[in-house]
């Protein structure tokens, strides 16, 4: 299969995890080093959105065989080998742009994470650069700091609360004040950290450096993780889920976000007034839930063609960090919206996240994925009907106002059209008009054959790499 018609590129929710996956494709490696790297840096440049002690799912293309898998790294139950208990997880309520959300955290939040696992996955499978080269990028971050985007300083703002306890001020608030966008992020305990997995590799979460801190600081405040269930994660591909949508295949995992029935109800956009469209697009949309997790997403494609896309997240981060090595926990046993029924330690639990893939007969037409738990629905469908179906450039179609449909009301960025949300209200729904465009409303990273962009919402970029050196 080829993409010949794609440019090697990442785009990611940082300008430095971009420049660390698009450093290692200019170097040779394939997307799925890109990705790692980049999600190492991720890790490190974006730790009020994901972090290392998270899960994630992902969708990877093989451009030498033609075959699309998916990677399940998200996070599992917790409590094997151990007598079931009540989890204690501790309330807050977090201004969430106009809403204020209840949100559990606490150590008993924290569920098995599953993103060293993952990366090393993609890394054996499609890997072709040393694993410590990998982890460079994301190191050099740690030791010389990074700097805090606008997004992501307004971000801070909203979860210091949760950001800023349990030793967090001293990362986020050193000196007593907030770190505000264009400042200097500092984490020194990063670079320990990845360190440790650059020799140890991977298995260093599961059964070494970081893993021996993490299960202390579990059994030392209440928290739910063992050592069986370090000893039993594993990282598992599978078969995505595939539809046609505008004739071509459109791949993604299954999973809550329900792509694929939007898309189903998705009528042809191209031809309908600005109105009808917003109103179809709501239509379609129809049924999400409230806010949910805090993600990250990025997409890597190389010079052959292969393309990864990767989501990740540590839920909102339960408060709590590893003492000396500046790693936040999950915070997924938390979040209602993940939790559908009864949790059976060692089960993966469940996720929105739904990195895709288009493809048609000629290969790969579109990656992309999106951050922003409930929301990532709308703003995936969103942009890639404004591609595929409108024909919008690829930032075009990112930066347009986003429309989202929550359980209580619609709620419309600036410049979304008036008579669309007009018909909407006439028909007795609720619009809420945000004041600006809102982290709330998603982050998706892109690269395709029309181009590639990042969101700025998420103060996101998206780079082209040059031929490897």
């Amino acid at each position: 299969m080829s993409a010949a018609h794609v440019r090697p590129g990442v785009a990611a929710g940082h300008p430095a995890t971009a420049a660390a996956g698009v450093e290692i494709l200019e170097e040779g490696g394939s997307a799925g080093d890109a990705a790692v790297a980049a999600a190492l840096a991720s890790c490190v440049a974006e730790t009020v959105m994901t972090g290392l002690l998270g899960g994630g799912h992902a969708i990877y293309l093989d451009a030498d065989t033609g075959t699309v898998r998916t990677l399940d790294c998200f996070c599992a139950v917790p409590g094997l080998g151990a007598e079931p208990r009540r989890a204690e997880l501790v309330h807050l309520e977090v201004p969430f742009g106009a809403e204020h959300v209840e949100y559990a955290v606490g150590p008993a939040s924290c569920a098995v994470p599953g993103v060293p696992a993952g990366l090393d996955a993609l890394w054996q499978a499609h890997g072709r650069l040393p694993w410590a080269r990998l982890v460079e990028p994301a190191l050099r971050l740690a030791r010389h700091g990074v700097t805090m985007p606008p997004a992501h300083a307004a971000c801070l703002e909203m979860l210091a609360p949760v950001l800023t306890l349990g030793g967090g001020d001293a990362i986020y608030a050193p000196g007593g004040t907030l770190v505000q966008a264009g400042d200097l992020l500092e984490q020194p305990g990063l670079a320990l950290a990845l360190e440790s997995l650059a020799q140890e590799g991977a298995a260093g979460a599961y059964a070494g450096t970081i893993a021996a801190s993490l299960l202390a600081l579990s059994d030392e405040r209440g928290g739910l993780l063992t050592p069986d269930d370090l000893a039993c994660y594993a990282a598992s591909w599978g078969a995505p889920l595939e539809g046609e949508w505008l004739s071509r295949r459109f791949l993604c995992r299954a999973g809550l976000s329900r792509v694929h029935d939007a898309l189903r109800a998705l009528p042809r956009l191209a031809a309908l007034p600005a109105s009808a469209r917003l109103v179809a697009l709501v239509n379609a949309l129809d049924g999400a839930a409230g806010p949910g997790t805090h993600t990250t997403n990025l997409v890597t494609v190389d010079g052959d063609g292969s393309a990864c896309v990767l989501t990740t997240s540590l839920g909102l981060g339960s408060g709590d960090y590893l003492p000396g090595l500046d790693l936040l926990l999950n915070s997924m046993l938390g979040e209602a919206d993940l939790i559908t029924g009864p949790l059976a330690p060692g089960e993966r639990m469940e996720s929105m996240m739904a990195p895709s893939l288009v493809l048609d007969d000629e290969g790969l037409v579109l990656a992309l994925g999106a951050a922003g738990g409930t929301r990532l629905r709308t703003a995936l469908v969103t942009v890639a009907a404004g591609m595929l179906d409108e024909g919008l450039p690829p930032q075009e179609a990112v930066d347009r106002p986003r429309v989202h449909p929550g359980p209580d009301a619609v709620n419309a960025e600036p410049g979304a059209d008036e008579d669309g949300l007009a018909e909407l209200e006439a028909r007795g729904r609720i619009v809420r008009r945000w004041p600006e465009l809102h982290h709330y409303f998603g982050g998706v990273s892109l690269v395709g054959r029309s181009g590639m962009a990042g969101d700025p919402r998420r103060s996101g970029l998206a780079l082209a790499a040059d031929p490897p050196r």
